[in-house]
C-alpha cells in the first residue's frame, strides 16, 4: 500500500489510423517518465485516433489479445507502471471502444465504453457496454476508469460510499468543449470526494484541436499536478489527505440511494 500515487498523463498527438506510428510514440512517453510512476495514462483510441467509419474501424479493430494489449502488457512489466487507455476491439460481430488497466503483474481489467457520443456517429459504428465502471485495487488505491462521453454522466461515474478513491478518463475532448471538459472534471471530484485524471490528446483531426487539456483535480476540485514534458503532465496523489477530507466532511456517505437501468 502507497500513500503516494504518482500518474502522468500521456497527451499523445495520435497519428491518423497509424497504430504501429502510435504505439512507438506511447512506449517513448512511458520510457521517458522518471522512475517511481505508479500509472500512465493514453487517450481515448490512441493507436487510431476518434474513427467513425465502418469499413476504417474495422480495418483497425483488434482482438481483446491483440497486439496492442500485448504491447501494454509488455511496457507494463517493463517499466513496473500500470497502463491505462482505450482501442477499437471487435467483440463477435460488434465493434467496442474498450478501455484497459493492465498492471505490471499482468493483470488486465476492461471497460466498454457506455455512453457514445452520437453526434459524431459513435452510435452507428459501435456498440455501449452495459457492465458498470469497473474499480481496480492497485497500490492500495481503488480506481476507477471510464471513456470520454461517460464524464458527462455523474449517475453513471458516482462513487457510491466512496468505492474509489480515483477516477480516470481518457478521452478525444477537443478546444471546442473544453470549458466543459475542465468543469466536469471538477464537477466530478468535488462530488464524488475523490481524485480525478482527464487525459486528453494533443493535435489536430477532423473533430478539432487539442491544445493539451489533460486535468488532474483533487477531491476539493482544485486542479494539481505539472508539466513534465511537451507531451507529459504528472502529479502526484495523497491517501492521507483524501481520507482526512472524507473524514472531516464526509458528504460521500449521505448520497440519495437509486439504481441505474
Amino acid at each position: 500500500m502507497s500513500n503516494q500515487l504518482k500518474i502522468a498523463s500521456l497527451q499523445l498527438n495520435i497519428a491518423w489510423a497509424e497504430i504501429d506510428e502510435n504505439l512507438k510514440e506511447a512506449e517513448r512517453l512511458i520510457a521517458s517518465l522518471p522512475e517511481g510512476y505508479d500509472i500512465a495514462v493514453l487517450p481515448e483510441m490512441f493507436t487510431t485516433g476518434f474513427i467513425t467509419d465502418r469499413n476504417l474501424a474495422l480495418s483497425m479493430a483488434e482482438t481483446n489479445g491483440g497486439r496492442t494489449l500485448e504491447k501494454i502488457t509488455q511496457w507494463a512489466k517493463r517499466y513496473n507502471i500500470a497502463i491505462v487507455c482505450s482501442i477499437i476491439v471487435e467483440y463477435g460481430e460488434q465493434l467496442r471502444n474498450r478501455a484497459y488497466f493492465v498492471e505490471p503483474s499482468g493483470e488486465i481489467t476492461f471497460y466498454d465504453k457506455r455512453h457514445l457520443f452520437e453526434i459524431s456517429g459513435e452510435n452507428l459504428i459501435y456498440t455501449g457496454g452495459s457492465k458498470p465502471v469497473p474499480v481496480v485495487r492497485y497500490r492500495g488505491w481503488n480506481i476507477a476508469f471510464a471513456v470520454c462521453f461517460d464524464l458527462r454522466f455523474p449517475a453513471w461515474l458516482r462513487n457510491d460510499k466512496g468505492a474509489y478513491d480515483l477516477l480516470i478518463i481518457v478521452a478525444n475532448w477537443p478546444d471546442s468543449r473544453r470549458y466543459a471538459w475542465e468543469h466536469l472534471l471538477i464537477a466530478r471530484a468535488i462530488e464524488n470526494q475523490s481524485y480525478v485524471v482527464g487525459t486528453n490528446r494533443s493535435g489536430i483531426d477532423k473533430y478539432g484541436v487539442y491544445s493539451l487539456s489533460s486535468m488532474t483535480v483533487d477531491p476539493k476540485g482544485m486542479p494539481i499536478g505539472s508539466v513534465y514534458s511537451e507531451f507529459v503532465h504528472i502529479a502526484e496523489l495523497n491517501k492521507e489527505m483524501l481520507e482526512a477530507f472524507r473524514g472531516k466532511f464526509p458528504i460521500y456517505m449521505l448520497n440519495d440511494d437509486f439504481s441505474i437501468n
